[in-house]
């Protein structure tokens, strides 16, 4: 559905009807084949040709010296002459016994030129078009060209492109293709017109949506341009969504681009008709095959009578369902649910069928669309490979990796048939898209007092390195008391198994008040995927952590028992940390449903100076809480707990938390404290924390949703108490607590919080910290 200037579209069409007309030295070819009677020829004679030898046009025309060539063998040499695409013209006939074959050549191509085009570099065009240089010259070619670079024009936002050709005579048979393009402007999304939505508003489908509406910023996100592909991409978007709503009986009844005259701009228009909202009703499972019962595959079954109807969840019991009785032995057994309304009761029974499927084998897996991608880590994403049993939902499995992958623009698996009536052939055409990321961010905090500090973070990240589906990392940040630098290198599948390993290096500095901690250090870990949502983890980690005292006058006691009388120590560690993880959410960007939860555990005394035991754990919860609304509610909880293993823990490695965990209070700004005789003095950390908070988050009304503007209100609480040095104080379990506002901005770099809060509960030693300013993923 491609934007229509219909006026323009009928006066290019008049043009094409009359260009045979009053174009007398157009490329016309007329083919005379002169009829004649059978005739047996006992030789050739070719004219016409300089740069195909006549043995090499006999070959190609079939020439045999005594063979009887009727008119049908003469219209079949022609054929093949200009199916060669070396010649314009062509024409057989038989003189006595000779067979006489003339030929008019076409211009070899010397050189393929682009002029006007400033948007889209020459080495763009020559892989767009065919005609290229040491190739035959072909008018109907060069016109396909033409076409093809409007195409290429218009998925860049330039309808209004124009292109015209000139081909210059050199001689000798050889030309130069000039393409003059006239770019013109950029088309812009102007508007997103949803038509027929009652249940969900007009801002929560454009969340759904990749295609955007013209902002301030598109030029950098570049997700205003129309395109036919991420129109029918989206069309496939929306479906989901309401499928997995409730919403089985929707459909998209039109969808169309169509360009402002008057701006030149496009709009978007999406008619559907949402149907009704179900449940689940009955879920039966109906097995015909002998020796699998319905009792068998119960436990496979991720939908449950009362629940909203979920598309998803169905297909997450197929998939569950296929796997169970390829390893019962039934590899081509076939799950069919088939669901039936209840228009009375608002709900869908369902009954997973399961028959012996019809017998048939992968003959072969191709791939096609990918530019820079290797085939390889297509492949992988497949549990089926050639000669395996044909399974239609395990092709679905793989299409939502690679669809999660993020690597492509489109996936798209389809099928055809093979060599034989029970061998299939997959097709995947998955088309690349960039993957390189570059970040910076700044941002500014304040306290109580007025003072403040610059904060900045830049980074350059690929997460398809050389097209081989690794991902490079390298980042650095500071403020006015700490800098870091990490660098990380991700291979998926080490040594072609689903196990993702992650090499890390990094380098923090950070500025206490009378005293410095450089730390240096690395890792190596495994990440192991159990299920879809349930994954586990083990690392190897390294560090060197120097200390230094800057004042002893005001470096807490506890610090400087530790560095000891030198002023200065170096304190190794080496500790495994495992752990699991558990996300069922639905969008890491933009959560509005699901559950992330992580528990993990360090053992440092490997080797080493540090000896003890770590133990962390953090949980999130989504649930949206009007759809019409777009109000979305969190809760968030975490918690930790450090013990020494036969010897205290050091000073340096307890807790210290701070706006991650409750906003409103600064770095290390709670928890207990040591200082020179005051009682009160620095925040030395904690072996015990745990943290709470609760927000929602809503669309702001003055806004366009394009903008990506979201607010948010909260509140936060937590404690951190407990510490192994005899002198520190406030190590109780007092709990602090603080409330806010929030500004989100999902920026074409990475999401960004500008949050403000007030304490309301606090210690007489806490930091505040009102204002935060914060650039990361909260996943």
């Amino acid at each position: 559905m491609k934007p229509v200037r219909y006026f323009l579209s009928s006066v290019s069409a008049a043009a094409l009807a009359l260009a045979p007309a009053i174009g007398g030295a157009a490329a016309v070819s007329i083919v005379a084949i002169s009829v004649a009677e059978a005739a047996v020829v006992r030789s050739i004679s070719v004219s016409g040709n300089t740069r195909m030898t006549s043995a090499t046009i006999a070959d190609i025309i079939d020439y045999e010296a005594g063979r009887n060539f009727t008119d049908g063998d003469r219209d079949e040499a022609v054929k093949r002459l200009f199916a060669t695409g070396m010649f314009s013209n062509a024409r057989v006939t038989v003189s006595g016994s000779t067979l006489v074959v003339q030929v008019w050549e076409n211009s070899i191509i010397n050189q393929v030129v682009f002029r006007g085009n400033r948007k889209q570099k020459d080495d763009r065009l020559k892989a767009v078009v065919e005609s290229q240089p040491r190739g035959a010259f072909d008018q109907a070619t060069l016109d396909g060209d033409v076409e093809a670079i409007i195409e290429s024009y218009s998925r860049i936002g330039r309808n209004d492109v124009t292109v015209s050709t000139e081909v210059v005579d050199l001689g000798e048979g050889r030309v130069n293709v000039v393409f003059q393009i006239q770019e013109g402007g950029r088309s812009k999304i102007a508007e997103i017109n949803i038509v027929g939505n009652n249940a969900f508003s007009d801002r929560r489908l454009y969340s759904v949506l990749s295609t955007k509406r013209s902002n301030p910023l598109s030029w950098l996100t570049r997700n205003d341009i129309y395109d036919d592909q991420r129109l029918a991409a989206d069309e496939e978007r929306l479906r989901r969504f309401y499928f997995n709503h409730g919403y089985a009986d929707f459909r998209i009844l039109s969808s169309e681009g169509s360009i402002d005259p008057n701006t030149g701009n496009v709009v978007i228009s999406i008619t559907i008709d949402e149907g009704e909202r179900y449940a689940f009703g009955n879920i039966e499972i109906d097995s015909t095959i002998s020796g699998v019962s319905a009792e068998d595959l119960r436990s496979t079954v991720a939908v449950r009578t009362g629940a909203t109807y979920s598309a998803k969840d169905v297909e997450k019991s197929l998939i569950a369902m296929s796997e169970r009785l390829a390893e019962a032995g039934f590899p081509f057994a076939e799950v069919t649910p088939i669901g039936d309304r209840n228009f009375a009761t608002g709900s869908i029974d369902v009954r997973f069928v399961v028959d012996q499927g019809q017998r048939a084998f992968i003959e072969r897996i191709e791939i096609v669309g990918n530019t820079r991608s290797r085939d390889y880590i297509i492949r992988r994403e497949f549990d089926l490979a050639e000669g395996d049993a044909f399974n239609q939902i395990m092709l679905r499995r793989a299409q939502k990796r690679l669809e999660a992958l993020d690597f492509f623009e489109t996936v798209n698996i389809t099928t055809r048939p093979g060599s034989a009536p029970d061998r299939v052939v997959i097709v995947v055409n998955a088309v690349d898209k960039s993957t390189g990321e570059f970040g910076i961010g700044a941002g500014y905090t304040t306290d109580t007092t007025g003072s403040g500090g610059v904060t900045f973070e830049a980074s350059i990240s690929e997460r398809n390195f050389l097209g081989r589906g690794q991902a490079l990392r390298v980042g650095a940040g500071g403020s006015q008391d700490s800098r870091t630098f990490n660098i990380s290198f991700t291979e998926p599948y080490f040594l072609g198994y689903r196990l993702a390993v992650t090499t890390r290096g990094y380098r923090r500095t950070t500025d206490y008040t009378g005293y410095d901690v450089a730390t240096t250090g690395g890792s190596v870990g495994i990440g192991l995927p159990i299920t879809e949502e349930l994954s586990a983890n083990v690392s190897y980690q390294f560090s060197v952590e120097e200390t230094d005292i800057t004042n002893a006058a005001t470096a807490p006691q506890a610090i400087q028992d530790e560095v000891g009388p030198s002023g200065s120590s170096s304190w190794t560690k080496s500790a495994v940390v495992y752990g699991v993880t558990f996300n069922s959410i639905d969008d890491t960007q933009d959560p509005h449903s699901g559950v992330y939860l992580r528990g993990q555990q360090e053992v440092a005394g490997l080797g080493g100076d540090a000896k003890h035991l770590s133990s962390t754990f953090s949980g999130r919860y989504y649930k949206t809480l009007s759809d019409e609304a777009d109000l979305v509610g969190s809760v968030r909880v975490g918690g930790g707990h450090i013990t020494g293993l036969g010897q205290d823990v050091r000073t340096v490695d307890h807790f210290r938390i701070g706006p991650s965990q409750i906003r409103g209070f600064a770095q290390n700004g709670i928890g207990p404290t040591q200082g020179l005789g005051t009682g009160i003095g620095e925040q030395i950390g904690g072996k015990t924390y745990f943290h709470a908070s609760a927000e929602a988050q809503f669309p702001l009304p003055a806004l366009p949703e394009d903008l990506g503007l979201k607010g948010a209100v909260f509140a936060d609480t937590a404690t951190l108490f407990g510490h192994d040095n005899v002198d520190a104080v406030n190590t109780d379990m007092a709990w602090r607590a603080s409330a806010g506002v929030s500004l989100i901005w999902h920026s074409p770099f990475a999401p960004i919080r500008f949050d403000y809060a007030i304490p309301f509960a606090k210690e007489d030693s806490d930091e505040e910290q009102r204002f935060n300013f914060t650039v990361s993923t909260a996943f």
